[in-house]
């Protein structure tokens, strides 16, 4: 590894773990059966873990754990019993999302080091400074960043001992990481859960502008950027593609060394990228990097693009010519196939052989040998051994208690029994006082670190929710403060993602109604987020509710009130009381992920509120992207700080699977999908009665099909007697329609 770089390949499975390993990466993720976010991959199970991690130090590189999910709230026995087993391990880091799982992380197992997920959508200074108090000692930066704001965060983690991580190859998403909820919504699989199924892959009717695929971006690649990553002070280069094959893995982490070693050592950049168009791509596109958020990024394909690319580069002519280059691309990739079968087939990472011996002499201390590759061990019972007419060593009983020596890393190989007395007595306790020093032997000479039972979270002694829980409103349009007059009803205002140029303005409004509550975006990159805490500061509000955990860190820096928006995806206990005991937090919207059966065992901390959205128009995705140029059509060649200011669109696209969705741009907003029908669940009422302090009804002006048969003050008249239990659920769903809930019946 070079002082500058290191470059973080991925391993889906053993053998692109490996192929990694070979080609010269300096570090690999890859994740277990369990808790990634790449269920599609095969993984690897604990039983081959220690294995991998030693075949990497052999070779100067580090693994990763991928934990980087949100935790239901019944799999953290599960977690934690993972967590005890991986502390002994000599894992080099664990890659986390869920807030809950930081937290135990923070208390419980300090020695593994974290790093904060892609999944986090980390994209402001706030949200470094949230995950440093965290504990987390890297962060990977969103996406769709450009240089220059990667530059301002990877300097300011510099001064704050946080390292910044940055994709440099593979997959674009469309949309913002951990915001992206349309598989959730369709089919139950969440990407938040490592089990999107690309919705944005696939084929759609075709658009006004002929697109088939109008969501599919390009592949990323920042193969021609060294210079300008080393001047951003990037320290780790991560290559995504843990459901790729070893021979792509192989391929790409091969082609990145060298073109790291090259730049690292005399400055000079390779050029020549026909290795990586080799392997699968969708073309390559480094625009989000260079600030260039152009259409060019789109390609209306989401299949290997290898044979389209050489064909191109040999102007083949003839149907013969294409048969040719696409031959071509077969043997070449057959013989990197066999090439990585060559280099790799020698990687070890089976269990080490332990050999032991006893010696039981009467009148001398019980005696064990350990054998490893590391040499001989020779332990010993603190008493001496001696004869006995009962409970005595025999061969059975000893060679059990041997074969539990057996541990991730050793596999007990020979047992020695030879010198081993008849008739002789031992406490029991030496024997197990041995296998505890076996243990250490075992573990490299390194005690072993004792399991953490876990207590359950304890419930809040203090039961203030009441039989009619609070009605809240979230409103966009200025129009709509009128229903700052509606009774028992608190409006929350949504702040745009542009904050910057309409803060004078915001600021005025919301001083001169004091009771409006400001309801911040999960996004806020740059100069926007300065204005998100600029706006604290000037107005100090009551109460803010955010989407972003960076402007949740301001509020708490100025003592300011703030709830957690449900885009923060909070799930578990855990989540709701390292909120609140980290960073002061007073409440929490649940996410809208779960469903009953995940929502009942939430514990709520002493003094602590939480929320839910019970109708709202359903965000699918947020892109930096603009939606439009392959749907509709939109005469800007690129997407600029102008368009996030003042375009206003609507569009909508529908799937060949017969989804439709809706394509949405509110001035000041980015790009985002909506679905079809408007969120509504009044079940939620009964179903956890007494556990919410109130219920949020979104009223802003998203165009989708959901048609409202009531004025706004009028709806919020009927969600009230809803609340206070006067209507049945039909006569809300008879003014709002069509309507789905479909997320609170599948869960996670």
């Amino acid at each position: 590894m070079s002082d500058q770089f290191e470059l973080l390949a991925p391993g889906g499975d053993l053998e692109s773990i490996k192929a990694a390993i070979i080609a010269g990466a300096d570090a690999v993720y890859c994740g277990l059966d369990n808790f990634n976010a790449r269920n599609r991959a095969t993984n690897l199970t604990f039983e081959n873990l220690s294995g991998v991690v030693r075949l990497a130090h052999q070779h100067q590189c580090k693994i990763f754990l991928t934990l980087n999910v949100i935790i239901l709230e019944s799999e953290v026995p599960a977690l934690v019993r993972l967590l005890n087993k991986l502390v002994n391990t000599d894992i080099d880091g664990v890659i986390v999302q869920d807030i809950g799982l930081f937290s135990i992380l923070k208390t419980h197992f300090p020695t593994l080091d974290v790093h904060a997920s892609t999944q986090l959508n980390t994209h402001n200074e706030g949200q470094i400074l949230f995950l440093k108090q965290l504990t987390a000692s890297r962060v990977n930066l969103s996406r769709e960043l450009n240089i220059d704001e990667i530059k301002h965060l990877a300097q300011f983690g510099h001064q704050h001992d946080v390292l910044m991580e940055v994709f440099v190859h593979g997959s674009y998403c469309i949309g913002f990481s951990g915001l992206c909820y349309i598989s959730s919504v369709r089919n139950g699989s969440s990407g938040n859960r490592g089990r999107c199924s690309q919705p944005c892959r696939e084929q759609y009717q075709t658009t006004e502008v002929g697109r088939d695929y109008p969501l599919n971006l390009k592949d990323n690649s920042a193969y021609s950027d060294m210079a300008a990553l080393a001047d951003a002070g990037v320290y780790s280069l991560k290559v995504e593609g843990r459901i790729k094959k070893s021979h792509y893995v192989y391929t790409v982490v091969d082609t990145w060394r060298k073109q790291i070693d090259s730049y690292c050592s005399n400055g000079e950049m390779l050029t020549d990228t026909s290795r990586l168009y080799t392997v699968f791509n969708r073309d390559f596109s480094n625009a989000f990097l260079k600030g260039d958020i152009n259409k060019n990024m789109f390609i209306d394909n989401p299949r290997d693009h290898a044979a389209t690319h050489f064909s191109n580069i040999y102007s083949c002519t003839s149907i013969d010519d294409v048969k040719a280059v696409k031959k071509k691309l077969y043997d070449t990739k057959t013989d990197i196939i066999q090439e990585v079968e060559r280099v790799t087939e020698n990687l070890c990472v089976e269990k080490l052989p332990l050999d032991v011996k006893v010696s039981a002499v009467e009148g001398q201390p019980l005696s064990v040998e350990l054998r490893t590759t590391q040499g001989l061990v020779e332990l010993k019972s603190a008493s001496s051994l001696v004869a006995a007419g009962k409970f005595t060593l025999d061969e059975e009983g000893v060679t059990k208690w041997v074969n539990s020596f057996a541990n991730a890393d050793y596999q007990v190989n020979g047992v020695d029994l030879s010198a081993l007395g008849s008739g002789l007595y031992i406490p029991y306790k030496e024997q197990t006082a041995i296998k505890e020093q076996v243990a250490v032997v075992l573990n490299g000479n390194k005690p072993l670190i004792a399991p953490v039972d876990l207590a359950k979270p304890r419930k809040a002694t203090n039961t203030d929710v009441g039989q009619n829980p609070h009605l809240y409103t979230l409103i966009s349009s200025q129009s709509d403060l009128s229903l700052l007059s509606e009774p028992d009803t608190t409006v929350y205002y949504q702040l745009p993602e542009a904050l910057a140029s309409d803060l004078p303005k915001l600021v005025a409004l919301f001083k001169e109604n004091a009771q409006l509550l400001p309801w911040f975006p999960a996004i806020l990159i740059g100069e926007n987020y300065e204005a998100a805490v600029t706006f604290l500061e000037q107005v100090k509000p009551s109460r803010i509710v955010t989407n972003n955990s960076g402007v949740g860190y301001a509020a708490y820096q100025l003592g300011i009130d703030w709830v957690a928006g449900p885009q923060m995806n909070i799930i578990n206990s855990y989540s709701l009381a390292c909120l609140k005991e980290e960073f002061n937090c007073v409440g929490a919207f649940v996410s809208n992920e779960i469903n009953k059966k995940q929502i009942k065992p939430l514990v709520k901390p002493d003094n602590f509120e939480l929320y839910y959205s019970i109708y709202h128009p359903i965000t699918l995705l947020t892109s930096r992207q603009c939606l439009f140029h392959q749907t509709v059509g939109c005469k800007k060649k690129r997407f600029d700080d102008k368009c996030l200011r003042k375009c206003d669109k609507s569009a909508s696209i529908l799937s060949l699977k017969h989804a439709s969705y809706v394509v949405d741009k509110q001035r000041g907003a980015h790009n985002a999908l909506y679905s079809q029908e408007n969120y509504l669940n009044v079940d939620v009422l009964n179903d956890h009665s007494g556990l919410f302090n109130g219920y949020m009804v979104d009223l802003r002006d998203i165009k989708t099909h959901t048609q409202i048969a009531l004025e706004k003050p009028q709806l919020l008249d009927a969600f009230r007697e809803q609340l206070k239990g006067d209507v049945a659920p039909a006569e809300i769903h008879a003014k709002l329609a069509p309507t789905t809930m479909a997320q609170y019946k599948k869960g996670l």
